[in-house]
């Protein structure tokens, strides 16, 4: 299943494999958003005030009554399902590549070690001006076997889009800011991608990861996982990971690095990593919601001052995202490109 073979490339060093047992986590925040729909500005300003937190003390949370409507969940996991279970030579036929990295891939790396996983990735919206030379080409290529797929991912990313602005805005709200102050950065453009993943069965589940530890690049992620739970996070408070168990009917949000920044390292990304297990498949849907490549991303003026001066300096978003994408495709001799490399002394 998934036509992947233990070997080598696959073993995590020894500090990072996982532990026969881990904790499930306790105390993650879950946060109903159905004050967006029916609260007035006082109910949105507490909304506001415990996404903050969440993103302060955890890097992430889980949301419920979201807005996304299930009907539209429901038949992108099963047009996900159908995808996967194709013979390899029809994955295979929308296969992606380095210069042009939307589609199937099923060999990526995480801080230079192979996952345990199969993938394919789309963009929700198409950019309209032409790629310059050397440019990467997001051009999605559509399985053309498996009916009502195309639209059940484009109904999918339509609406967890919109789900993505309202979260974007709460955490300029839990901020300080005006509302829509993030907006800009996403209006044309934006390099936001959809990636459906699939973790086959795997038979050294002590030894490999589905997605090695890392921290997510951009600025929200927007995570539907089925009921196998697999998803670890570390743990602020001793390092320790912890594993999130699944909610019915919710999205888990990440923090990514991006908000980091712009933040100023008032909320932090989180650690998170894969777990696989030797019976069952594991299906997952992130929203990796980025801004446009043109975007300069450096702390926000707004919270930036003489007491709290720039802890980053300015990196060019389609630079970074073009270094990360190609690194994927091979194992590298340095560690990836991280908003560490940006920090100030």
């Amino acid at each position: 299943m998934g036509g992947l073979s233990m070997d080598e490339a696959f073993v995590q060093a020894p500090e990072h494999r996982p532990k026969p047992s881990i904790t499930e986590a306790d105390g993650i925040p879950v946060i109903d958003l159905s004050p967006l729909l029916d609260g007035g500005e006082a109910a949105v300003d507490a909304l506001a005030a415990e996404v903050g937190r969440a993103s302060r003390e955890w890097g992430f949370f889980v949301v419920t009554r979201h807005g996304v409507p299930p009907g539209a969940v429901a038949r992108a996991a099963e047009a996900q399902r159908a995808f996967f279970a194709l013979p390899p030579e029809r994955k295979a036929a929308v296969a992606r590549s380095e210069a042009a990295p939307m589609g199937y891939y099923a060999s990526e790396h995480t801080k230079n070690v192979r996952d345990w996983k199969e993938v394919f990735d789309l963009v929700p919206n198409q950019p309209s001006p032409p790629p310059a030379d050397g440019d990467l080409v997001f051009d999605n290529k559509w399985p053309d076997d498996i009916p009502g797929f195309r639209e059940a991912i484009e109904e999918y990313g339509e609406a967890v889009e919109e789900l993505a602005f309202k979260l974007l805005e709460l955490i300029a709200r839990s901020l300080g800011l005006r509302p829509d102050r993030l907006h800009g950065f996403f209006k044309d453009d934006q390099t936001t991608f959809i990636r459906l993943n699939h973790y086959p069965p795997c038979p050294s589940p002590d030894l490999a990861l589905g997605v090695g530890r890392h921290k997510d690049a951009g600025a929200l992620t927007v995570l539907y996982q089925d009921d196998v739970g697999g998803l670890d996070v570390r743990r602020r408070s001793d390092g320790e990971w912890v594993r999130v168990r699944p909610v019915p009917h919710s999205f888990i949000i990440n923090v990514g690095d991006i908000i980091q920044v712009w933040s100023n390292d008032r909320y932090e990304s989180a650690e998170h990593r894969v777990a696989v297990n030797v019976e069952k498949e594991r299906f997952s849907i992130p929203f990796f919601f980025n801004p446009a490549s043109s975007t300069m991303v450096e702390p926000l003026e707004e919270l930036v001052s003489e007491g709290s001066p720039a802890r980053y300096n300015p990196y060019n978003w389609g630079d970074f995202f073009s270094t990360r994408k190609n690194s994927n495709f091979k194992k590298l001799d340095v560690e990836n490109v991280q908003i560490t490399h940006f920090r100030k002394n």
